[in-house]
């Protein structure tokens, strides 16, 4: 039997167990109406899970965003179930010694649970809208004079898919990344989901994107179509070749493991983009050594490198790329700030989840990665104190 279907198994257990347990509480402590309403939401979110877990999910023929949406009514539903089902469980303590039971799941767990239900819900509705502009300065004693006030613009896993054909958001990032005026505009990976098709009802919106020096941007993870299943490999390969050129038809300049040179008067910096790098089972395409032929050392590099892993597995010891621009992370689209700290559990993968990290090498080289959470979503279309983000990055 194969894995996803003992997991698909055994989600539709787990929900069947944590509604019937609900039920017996319910039916013991509430209405006979109240019993028959919760029985019958149940039987509807039991429908829901089976659903979900029969839907053809890597069909590169059927829409991803049922399923997502499913995922995550599923989620929204029996995580809050599951937190008032812990809290429900100390009523039991008393009992130990005698006690009376203690109704703690309907105090504290029911008004929790209706708490994250809400959180959820407004991550959704609300979160994933609401976009946030990231400004840093980038010092170095190499950057050269006529760089002095160069403004990029990055932004990061549109993941436009997940929007269907509503270009309402990626518009407005688009209207956003424009009046900030920049130099260049740089794009670090995974643009689609999981098919090229998705780019389509986006492709106008996306070439509106206007910067002095131009528009690039590099591949990411999901930008080959491999989370999804082929009728052949050379329908595979087909798909990532289209996404290919109809980047460059926007007016992108796509940069597949090289490098291009940025001029400003008299003085020149290097842009340098890898194809992805990634641990299984992400693609392991990008090749730096081949991006960075014929780079002198030492002049001002900036790197695009979808995931933040590669600068610090390859990149920061033995390179000299001043600043590598990433992506990849989303912050697992849930983060909780703090005026000390920034928390996400894509901090438990990534030691280098979001914003901008400083490495000096024994001989006092200064490599630093900045990495952006991004503007979409995937697989859980919410952001929970994770914003979709642009970046403002000003050379000095």
């Amino acid at each position: 039997m194969r894995l996803p279907l003992i997991a698909g198994i055994a989600i539709i257990i787990l929900s069947i167990l944590i509604d019937a347990y609900i039920y017996m509480r319910v039916r013991k402590g509430a209405s006979r109406t109240w019993s028959k309403t919760y029985l019958c939401s149940a039987f509807l979110t039991v429908a829901l899970t089976i659903t979900l877990v029969c839907w053809p999910k890597r069909n590169s023929e059927t829409s991803l965003l049922p399923a997502m949406w499913m995922l995550f009514t599923w989620l929204s539903i029996y995580i809050p179930k599951i937190i008032y089902i812990i809290f429900s469980l100390f009523d039991y303590i008393p009992l130990l010694w005698k006690g009376k039971r203690k109704p703690i799941g309907l105090w504290v767990g029911l008004p929790v649970a209706v708490i994250v239900f809400c959180t959820v819900w407004y991550g959704s509705i609300w979160g994933r809208r609401n976009i946030d502009i990231e400004e840093i300065t980038i010092s170095s004693e190499r950057l050269p004079a006529s760089f002095k006030g160069y403004k990029i613009v990055q932004f990061s896993d549109a993941h436009v898919g997940t929007w269907g054909n509503d270009t309402t958001f990626i518009h407005e990032i688009v209207e956003k990344i424009n009046a900030l005026n920049p130099d260049i505009i740089v794009f670090t990976g995974d643009i689609v989901n999981r098919k090229t098709d998705e780019i389509k009802p986006f492709i106008n919106v996306l070439s509106r994107l206007k910067a002095k020096q131009g528009v690039y941007s590099i591949m990411g993870n999901h930008d080959y179509g491999n989370y999804a299943n082929w009728p052949s490999e050379a329908a595979h390969e087909q798909n990532t070749a289209e996404l290919r050129t109809i980047e460059k038809s926007m007016g992108w300049h796509l940069l597949d493991n090289s490098h291009v040179t940025l001029r400003m008067g008299n003085d020149s910096i290097k842009l340098i983009g890898v194809e992805n790098w990634g641990e299984p089972p992400f693609n392991t395409l990008g090749d730096i050594k081949k991006a960075t032929d014929g780079v002198n050392p030492e002049m001002f590099a900036i790197l695009l490198s979808h995931n933040p892993m590669h600068w610090r597995m390859q990149v920061r010891d033995s390179y000299n790329i001043d600043l590598t621009l990433a992506g990849h992370t989303h912050a697992m689209q849930m983060r909780f700030r703090t005026p000390w700290k920034d928390y996400s559990l894509s901090s438990l993968k990534y030691p280098e989840w979001e914003g901008l990290t400083e490495y000096q090498r024994k001989d006092d080289f200064v490599s630093r990665l900045y990495v952006n959470i991004g503007c979409g979503e995937v697989g859980f279309p919410a952001r929970i104190g994770a914003n979709p983000e642009i970046t403002l990055i000003t050379l000095q």
